[in-house]
């Protein structure tokens, strides 16, 4: 059963909507109220959105729990004492400047869920409510690993009662056993029967409890279940368990008259997922799941092989792509010189042509994930308050719709913040090209009209070698798209192809060339890009006298 009827989903966190404050400037000082979820369900609405997937838990709930402690049980207001143990000890990193402006942000958000929680408002329920009232179904998104409290496994707010006891946790041995464990990574082993139950305890309370339509296992909050690798008694012991919760939603749905989905957000490697326990092919031969959503951490995937995970998976599971809020780690700059990541949902480019190549690839809808991170201002080096464009979210399930629109596409790095390196989808750059060599780079995009009045320019940005200055001589580089003959006419800018919110500039230490390229070549799916360096003379590779080309950015825009 292809839940093909939802095609733009949203996924909040358990705290934006507190550690945003989405009212006007002037009410800020007063106590939170329920306006602020209608407000929300209506910008959500408005946008074209049409499925809410509410996000209740980090560990615990965050809603007014009746199975669980949520997470302000013990909680007064102002009390700092509560968050204090949630961050590490005071160090050479971490100094009380900046402890107490964590804290302060803590005791803000938790001050407004306490204003509704004391004014008897159950958030998640009303939300949910609320978006119905609004044509929007409310599904919820739950965190199924959440590492948000590592700094202190024993202490923090955040953490459930299973990852306090040291019994409970994954040993988190890094690949490299030589390494030693991450102590970040020790969250809670599904093996444990304490943990599946704490887990089933809290998602059965949000099926049966609670008026949604729809959960969201999200298994990229962390991509940790079992110790890796999983032997296949505990690879069957998951998948049963993922069925005990399958037929909790049956069960649901029986009663309601209407279906109740059961699908994950997951990364996109299925087989490293079945290495720490989770397989989720197995899950879609069973009929256990509706959906998928695969995903990086933070940065968006431009590449995803969607037809392969369609043929693992089968017809039965929908496919969504998921747009994250980066658009990979490429650091750009302001006008003004501010240095930093860029935010995806500050650019309608950005957002289209990352949904077009994954609608062109045969997703069956997008979900939006960390999109309202752009709005979390003094939090990332671009964001600010209404930063995060909703506008361009409108439609953008209708390839169609997007064809002939400007549009930016770009590729996921390695090198990278937010990420866990076995599950990252991030192949292809950064990578050096040795002279007379050449790179295939493979990227989904889509076709466009020929008589809407557009263009294709590509953008390839480098790594400067030497000095570091502008007056290094001009690379020896082509670009072919699609098989096209390749073009060396490239022309040097120290701008982005476009801007992505108040990013602007390339930083010094980059260089990046503009290629026109032809809009005819264009397909559906997949496109290859290549790059040639190309010399004068050929020398065997021990006498070669130039240096490799280091690619740290491939991107392309269609525009006007």
């Amino acid at each position: 059963m292809k839940p093909i009827a939802h095609k733009i989903l949203f996924t909040g966190d358990c705290n934006y909507l507190f550690a945003n404050d989405y009212r006007p400037p002037g009410e800020r000082r007063a106590p939170y109220t329920a306006r602020v979820l209608d407000d929300h369900a209506e910008l959500l609405a408005s946008s074209g959105v049409d499925t809410h997937l509410i996000n209740p838990n980090g560990q615990v709930p965050w809603q007014p729990s009746k199975a669980l402690p949520s997470v302000i049980d013990g909680y007064t207001r102002g009390d700092r004492d509560f968050v204090r143990p949630h961050y590490p000890p005071l160090g050479e990193d971490f100094f009380q400047e900046q402890l107490d402006a964590a804290i302060d942000a803590n005791i803000l958000m938790l001050d407004r869920l306490l204003d509704l929680a004391e004014a008897g408002i159950d958030w998640v329920a009303y939300l949910a409510e609320a978006c119905r009232k609004q044509g929007v179904s409310p599904w919820a998104s739950v965190r199924m690993n959440d590492g948000h409290g590592a700094n202190n496994w024993e202490g923090s707010y955040f953490n459930c009662p299973p990852q306090r006891d040291p019994r409970l946790r994954l040993s988190a041995t890094r690949m490299d056993p030589r390494l030693g464990s991450n102590p970040y990574a020790r969250v809670c082993n599904f093996e444990h029967q304490e943990v599946r139950d704490y887990y089933f305890s809290l998602i059965r309370e949000l099926v049966e409890d609670y008026n949604l339509d729809g959960i969201e296992l999200d298994w990229t909050r962390m991509p940790a279940c079992c110790e890796p690798p999983a032997s296949e008694e505990t690879i069957a012991v998951i998948t049963a368990w993922h069925g005990q919760l399958r037929d909790l939603m049956r069960k649901r749905a029986s009663s309601t008259g209407r279906p109740f989905y059961l699908g994950l957000r997951i990364p996109c490697r299925l087989g490293a997922l079945r290495t720490i326990g989770l397989d989720v092919a197995e899950m879609a031969r069973r009929d256990t799941i509706d959906f998928v959503s695969v995903s990086n951490t933070w940065q968006t995937t431009w590449d995803v092989p969607y037809d392969s995970l369609r043929a693992s998976l089968g017809d039965e599971v929908a496919l969504y792509g998921v747009i994250e809020d980066a658009p990979n780690w490429m650091f750009a700059k302001t006008e003004q010189g501010h240095q930093g990541y860029r935010l995806l949902s500050t650019s309608a480019e950005l957002i289209r042509g990352n949904a077009a190549g994954k609608l062109a690839m045969g997703a069956d809808g997008i979900e939006f994930f960390n999109f309202f991170c752009s709005d979390s201002e003094g939090v990332h080096g671009s964001a600010a308050f209404g930063a995060a464009d909703y506008t361009a979210i409108k439609r953008i399930d209708d390839l169609a719709f997007l064809r002939g629109k400007p549009k930016q596409y770009a590729l996921s790095t390695s090198f990278n913040y937010w990420a866990t390196s076995f599950f990252e989808y991030a192949e292809q750059l950064p990578v050096f090209i040795e002279p007379g060599g050449w790179k295939s780079f493979r990227i989904s995009l889509c076709a466009e009209p020929l008589d809407a009045g557009l263009e294709l320019e590509a953008q390839i940005v480098l790594a400067r070698s030497g000095t570091g200055t502008s007056s290094e001589p001009r690379p020896k580089l082509g670009v072919s798209l699609n098989g096209s003959w390749p073009t060396f006419d490239g022309k040097p800018s120290d701008q982005l192809l476009m801007p992505t919110g108040a990013y602007t500039h390339h930083l010094p230490e980059h260089e990046a060339w503009n290629y026109p390229l032809n809009l005819a070549s264009l397909q559906d799916g997949w496109n290859e890009i290549v790059l040639y360096h190309n010399q004068d003379h050929y020398y065997p590779h021990p006498r070669c006298l130039e240096a490799p080309l280091h690619v740290i950015g491939v991107e392309m825009a269609v525009r006007s």
